[in-house]
């Protein structure tokens, strides 16, 4: 059989059951931009494969990313199979860049999500699979590289269900694994798929089951049988009954299921080897929703706080997310926005409930990676670019002014690391403000400071190789030479008591003076609890104009730390008494007064120093497990689990950020040169007291060790 399928570029009349909205998400080298680069050479939207070692991937169009072989900026683009029109995403594995995923997911239909077929669920594997149920996601898996040694469709089926508690529903079996792997056998038709006609996978044989895989696949496919009936009672009837199922009832049941996230199916193949692609591409049509699939649309009246929902429609108001924005040399800022309802038109006048302001669209465009199509109108279930939004960021609504609503925001972490960086000369001075401001408008996730001591521009994000994207992107896309320090852990400050104080601000001048008197009491929240500030003075005895300045007060303090300059977070304040002078009184008095309260009650509350904690997955040849299980109990890791597979042990830890800088020099020397890890953050803890107190020490030289 021969790949027969017509890629039409610009042919948007397709109707909405027709469209996909799907993004690809997996572990970093599970083979996510492959298989991508499979989907688009048989679809036809490409005609020739590109290969990452050369650069030459269609998705991956930053000059870094084609230099290291990774996916840094999520990229959108569009293809067609089968007269259905796929919206695609392609997002990065690499921790360091989880907001491309995650901003990536709030706007999505369904997602493939891609395993390695010799690794089964990996720790970058958990936290998208995570993402996906955060936002509702419909998914189907694709096991990759069959061929690879070591590779087990059985262990990755039960790595799922072990380690993702997901119900996945296997849809083929292997024809042959590791250096053996030719294809497929499709349960639902009981047909076997043989990949040998050609190099490039696009001619391949569909054959009836070989006597060597026709048992396996009989009790494969009964199973699969089974569990479709069972989400499905007219079905069910018919299985207990004896009574034959056809395919079209199987797939209407499978279809409902996977869309309502009860079922997972999966497939497997070798993207690498051009096996495998061609069924996953019918399963993105047969089992992943259309844009009237999925419930419509809800946020809320930013008037009322009402709740309202907006059908996927043309016809419908308004309501649209710009989930990425993202600077371009040629248009300047490109902003990505998902249209939920109504239709987006060039040079029409919007309105963004987040920032209260209008915005004007100058130019539409449909984006395939770095290429670009001018279109007049957005319908309702794309994914379009605009050129002219001024005031919009990442996670911004755009609505009718007249038929305003507001879409539930996209949540970030913190960043975990800092850089210091200075500029090279007075030319890249004036340059790096700039430059720093678009690079931050463009990932919610990295963050631009100053250090007051040391005159240093501070940069934070989600890792070091994050920080030396930034600086290499400041060098070769903006122009900017700067000079960086050694990175820095983010660490934060908390308490672990309630505690109560009083702040005052009197001065007197002559004249007017200032008069400022709160009293708080302070108490911690639950890790990740965050900041909250009641009100509950009685009785008038502070003006409740003045409560704001307190809270402003409180904020700054915390903001610059308290016992060691870090952020103060995870507490609820509530400011219970005080007094005011009738002439006196004032915000700025009143600020500072709640500054020196809550200075005052957090020495009182026992504070503690937070600092990151990794989740790490160390791989070693097994011969160096010892060695290297030492090294990471010297630098205060926690060892979970250990799993031995092919002379190969994978370690699962978790481990302080401060003690893994550099890390990736330590385990090549530990196990010469064939170890290798993988790191994301997984949570704050306390310091131990001796390194609390190191810190202090640190911040302030006369600080006196308890």
């Amino acid at each position: 059989m021969t790949n027969t399928n017509n890629n039409k570029k610009s042919d948007r009349n397709v109707d909405m059951d027709k469209v996909r909205n799907i993004g690809i998400i997996a572990h970093i080298d599970a083979g996510k931009t492959t298989s991508t680069e499979r989907i688009l050479f048989y679809t036809g939207k490409i005609h020739k494969i590109g290969v990452i070692d050369e650069g030459t991937t269609t998705t991956d169009t930053m000059v870094q990313e084609r230099e290291r072989g990774i996916t840094i900026q999520s990229a959108c683009i569009t293809t067609f199979w089968k007269d259905y029109r796929f919206n695609i995403i392609d997002t990065p594995g690499h921790v360091d860049f989880t907001a491309e995923v995650e901003r990536s997911l709030r706007v999505l239909d369904g997602a493939i999500m891609i395993f390695d077929g010799n690794a089964g669920v990996q720790a970058q594997s958990e936290t998208v699979w995570r993402q996906a149920d955060k936002y509702g996601v419909p998914r189907i898996a694709f096991v990759n590289k069959m061929d690879k040694i070591g590779s087990s469709f059985d262990m990755s089926l039960k790595s799922i269900e072990t380690k993702l508690q997901a119900p996945v529903i296997p849809m083929v079996i292997p024809v042959g694994e590791e250096h053996d792997h030719r294809g497929v056998v499709d349960l639902m038709s009981m047909k076997m798929i043989i990949w040998d006609k050609d190099e490039k996978g696009t001619e391949y044989t569909v054959k009836d089951v070989d006597q060597d895989y026709l048992e396996k696949a009989k009790q494969a496919r009964a199973k699969m049988v089974e569990t479709i009936a069972s989400e499905d009672e007219q079905l069910m009837d018919k299985y207990l009954n004896d009574q034959q199922i056809s395919v079209p009832e199987l797939k209407k049941a499978l279809r409902k299921a996977t869309i309502n996230r009860r079922l997972f199916p999966i497939y497997c193949g070798s993207a690498w080897r051009n096996k495998g692609i061609q069924p996953l591409l019918d399963a993105i049509i047969d089992y992943l929703p259309s844009p009237l699939d999925l419930p419509p649309i809800s946020g809320y009246d930013p008037a009322t706080e009402e709740t309202i929902t907006r059908k996927p429609s043309d016809q419908e108001a308004l309501s649209a997310m710009l989930f990425k924005v993202q600077s371009d040399p040629h248009v300047g800022t490109l902003s990505y926005v998902r249209i939920y309802s109504g239709t987006l038109k060039s040079g029409s006048e919007v309105y963004n409930p987040n920032k209260q302001t209008k915005e004007r669209i100058g130019r539409l465009l449909l984006m395939h990676a770095d290429k670009r199509e001018s279109i007049e109108l957005g319908h309702a279930g794309e994914i379009v670019a605009c050129i002219g939004l001024k005031n919009s960021t990442t996670g911004d609504t755009l609505c009718d002014k007249d038929n305003q609503i507001s879409l539930s925001p996209i949540s970030f972490a913190d960043p975990v690391i800092s850089l210091a960086i200075e500029p090279d000369s007075a030319d890249d001075q004036e340059k790096m403000g700039s430059a720093l401001n678009k690079l931050a408008s463009e990932d919610p996730t990295f963050k631009v400071g100053f250090d007051h001591e040391t005159g240093q521009t501070i940069i934070s994000g989600m890792g070091e190789l994050y920080l030396d994207i930034i600086v290499d992107r400041l060098k070769r896309e903006f122009g900017v030479n700067v000079k960086t320090g050694k990175p820095q852990v983010a660490y934060k400050e908390t308490i672990t008591r309630t505690a109560k104080a009083e702040g005052k601000y009197i001065h007197q001048s002559g004249g007017h003076g200032q008069y400022g008197h709160c009293k708080i009491e302070i108490e911690p929240q639950e890790r990740g609890g965050g900041f909250e500030f009641i009100n509950a003075v009685k009785g008038g005895a502070i003006p409740s104009n003045f409560i704001p300045a307190i809270e402003k007060g409180v904020k700054e303090a915390l903001v610059n730390g308290i016992i060691a300059g870090y952020p103060v977070v995870d507490l609820k304040v509530t400011v219970y008494d005080g007094s005011y002078h009738d002439v006196d009184s004032c915000d700025n008095a009143f600020k500072l007064a709640g500054s020196f309260a809550i200075k005052e009650a957090v020495k009182l509350a026992s504070p503690i120093v937070l600092e990151p904690i990794m989740k790490i997955e160390v791989n070693t040849p097994s011969e160096f497990l010892g060695t290297v299980i030492g090294d990471l109990s010297s630098r205060r890791g926690q060892i979970e689990s250990t799993e031995e597979s092919l002379g190969f042990t994978t370690i699962d830890a978790k481990i302080p950020l401060e003690a893994v800088r550099g890390y990736a020099t330590v385990i090549r020397s530990l196990t010469q040169g064939r170890g290798s890890f993988y790191m994301e953050f997984s949570c704050y803890n306390p310091v131990p007291r001796n390194v609390q107190e190191e810190l202090l020490l640190a911040k302030n030289p006369n600080h006196v060790k308890k």
